[in-house]
């Protein structure tokens, strides 16, 4: 009889729906297998119904009512026996401990910026900030550069407009600190730094930190023993120090300071190109007519001032190769710091 199919139908609709149990996926299987608008066996039947001689169709159609019925109750059924399954292992245990997400990792920038912060911390300097978008007086004027300077042209100075300009170093801090702070002076200045230059050795971008005493009967002494004592900490006891001339338009004497390559330990090498030496500061003892700008007495004061850049130290600290490599966002590179903490 028609009506055979039917129950055949009904016992392998029940048998499908037992075997998906609880799963949202496989309920959803069944009920496309069975109940698809376009390809369920429920529109098979129906036109089956059509077929059928007169006096099978009113047997035939109560059975398959029913049967659509059933189809329909258990599927609705099925679906919120999955939704309410699935809601219970998504539910939250209070009695659980906490997951931890996972730990980032400090820049390498950042930690040597940290660590430098608490050598001259300890020294008993203090940190000093101020704007990135700087005016022609404190980037230039007042640290004696003079108004033909190569640095004030647009090939190496990033110009704004109103008269201001992208600091291409930190020490215009230096002069808002004289001419805000009353000496003594002990000021450590870390910050971004911008210069129109972009090669293997340089970027748009990088960082400096740059350093400040000012007090009276500051000598080159103190200046030397300074910064000797900041590169052995930093870097290695062992490392040798060497103090060459040379020229900075804000201080007099001006000096390159160089230590010990840390690749080849002063036995030459590609990175020191066979000399055995680093260059890793410019300093100087400030110039009097920088005092006078900053409205300070260059016969009552002295100081001395230092100078470099963070993303080089940062290269020679832990022995990255590529200065881009520190501005590629490569969590690889990072990756290499995690745990490390400052």
């Amino acid at each position: 009889m028609a009506t055979d199919s039917l129950e055949r139908a009904r016992q392998e609709f029940l048998a499908a729906l037992a075997e998906a149990g609880r799963d949202p996926a496989m309920v959803e299987a069944v009920r496309v297998r069975f109940a698809g608008r376009r390809t369920g066996l429920l529109r098979d039947l129906e036109e089956a119904l059509k077929a059928l001689p007169r006096e099978q169709k009113v047997t035939y159609g109560k059975v398959l009512n029913e049967f659509k019925k059933l189809v329909e109750e258990r599927l609705a059924a099925a679906r919120a026996a999955a939704v309410e399954a699935g809601a219970r292992a998504e539910a939250m245990d209070v009695t659980l401990p906490g997951r931890r997400p996972p730990a980032g990792a400090y820049h390498p920038v950042t930690l040597v910026r940290r660590e430098i912060e608490e050598i001259f911390l300890r020294m008993g300097y203090s940190i000093a900030d101020g704007p990135e978008a700087e005016d022609d007086w404190h980037n230039f004027e007042a640290l004696n550069f003079p108004p033909d300077h190569p640095a004030r042209d647009s090939q190496d100075t990033f110009f704004l407009a109103d008269g201001l300009l992208l600091r291409t170093h930190t020490s215009p801090v230096q002069i808002r600190t004289m001419e805000t702070t009353t000496p003594p002076i002990r000021v450590l200045i870390p910050g971004r730094v911008y210069r129109c230059d972009s090669d293997l050795r340089h970027t748009p971008m990088f960082h400096q930190v740059e350093g400040l005493v000012v007090d009276e009967g500051i000598t080159f002494g103190n200046f030397k023993a300074t910064l000797e004592a900041f590169v052995h900490v930093l870097f290695d006891p062992g490392l040798g120090v060497r103090f060459r001339p040379s020229f900075f338009p804000f201080t007099e004497p001006s000096a390159e300071v160089d230590i010990t390559c840390v690749f080849c330990r002063g036995k030459g090498c590609a990175v020191c190109t066979g000399s055995g030496w680093i260059e890793i500061l410019g300093a100087g003892m400030v110039d009097p007519r920088v005092f006078r700008s900053c409205g300070l007495d260059p016969e009552r004061y002295t100081g001395f001032a230092f100078g470099c850049g963070l993303d080089r130290v940062a290269m020679l600290k832990y022995g990255i190769p590529d200065l881009r490599m520190q501005f590629s966002g490569d969590e690889r590179l990072l990756r290499q710091f995690e745990g490390v903490r400052r």
